[in-house]
């Protein structure tokens, strides 16, 4: 099959791209390259740098059959920075994408959106049916094209993936996200600081995402929305599991953020899906890679720093 992804040089793209060459797809990685690009070479992948806003620069052709769109602002604090750029990239470029895979005949489109769609919810367990209620530019965008792919699916399979907070390595690391912000703290800084800590956050790995991303790929039966997060647990559960591997000091402080909630996973679990990784797994690995120095604690793997160094709050 030839896959387009969109933002494939980014921190999943670079765990899911490897994996699909492994099974003989052949790979287009689309990425504005912000952040650079480690995709080892591969005959069967094609890497193109260009920005995703201008659709003309998309390597879109009739010969694709698959589009993988993980291509956003990601998280709530970048999408904030700058709402022009956030909706142009993550809305207005999804909507141009998506008439343009129409038009060329492309029958498959797998869409990353996020759980952080449904805003803030009272239930105990958050399913893919209840009332998205979206509080940030971010999530906003997510909301939106999602409702742009799904006008489309009597043209084309639209797969959509709400994933919960991703922790885990890539080669292009993100450290602004709970289980790798508070593992990366703990071996740096010598100490975790919990804002909180009694709220309830569903997570993933980062394999079991890009399998999940695969599994759809095998399976266009199963069309639709689907919440992806497989252990719902405490900020400061998390903080105890990284201390379980490296015995520094917790400070509890007084948290903003009350939103506390588990999200359901049974509509993807149902299709047979089976999660491998746990979040002490994310730990264990990206302790191993700082260890190694294959990871440092550099300013890129924050996309907040980054994008305010490199004046992309313009």
């Amino acid at each position: 099959m030839k896959i387009l992804v969109t933002g494939g040089c980014g921190y999943k793209g670079h765990v899911l791209i490897p994996k699909l060459l492994s099974q003989g797809h052949k790979v287009c990685a689309f990425d504005i390259q912000w952040f650079g690009n480690f995709l080892e070479p591969h005959q069967n992948l094609k890497v193109v740098r260009g920005d995703v806003r201008n659709i003309e620069e998309v390597p879109l052709d009739s010969s694709v059959d698959c589009i993988i769109h993980l291509a956003s602002i990601a998280n709530d604090p970048c999408g904030d920075l700058n709402p022009k750029l956030t909706w142009e990239v993550s809305a207005l470029a999804t909507m141009q994408l998506a008439d343009r895979a129409k038009r060329l005949g492309v029958k498959r489109f797998i869409y990353a959106s996020s759980g952080s769609v449904y805003g803030i919810k009272d239930e105990d367990q958050v399913t893919e049916d209840l009332e998205l209620k979206p509080i940030s530019e971010y999530n906003k965008t997510k909301m939106v094209a999602e409702r742009v792919l799904l006008s489309y699916k009597d043209d084309m399979v639209v797969q959509i993936l709400r994933p919960a907070t991703v922790c885990g390595y890539s080669p292009r690391m993100r450290l602004d996200v709970s289980v790798n912000l508070l593992t990366m703290h703990a071996l740096s800084k010598g100490k975790i600081t919990v804002f909180g800590g009694a709220q309830i956050r569903p997570n993933i790995h980062i394999d079991d995402i890009a399998d999940l991303y695969i599994h759809l790929i095998n399976h266009p039966e199963c069309n639709g929305v689907f919440n992806a997060g497989f252990e719902n647990i405490s900020i400061l559960d998390i903080a105890n599991l990284v201390t379980k591997n490296i015995p520094v000091e917790i400070e509890i402080t007084e948290s903003n953020d009350p939103r506390s909630y588990r999200v359901n996973s049974d509509r993807i679990l149902a299709t047979g899906f089976k999660p491998k990784k746990k979040v002490e797994d994310a730990i264990v690995e990206i302790i191993e890679k700082y260890n190694s120095g294959v990871l440092k604690d550099n300013e890129e793997f924050y996309n907040l720093k980054w994008m305010q160094s490199h004046k992309l709050s313009d």
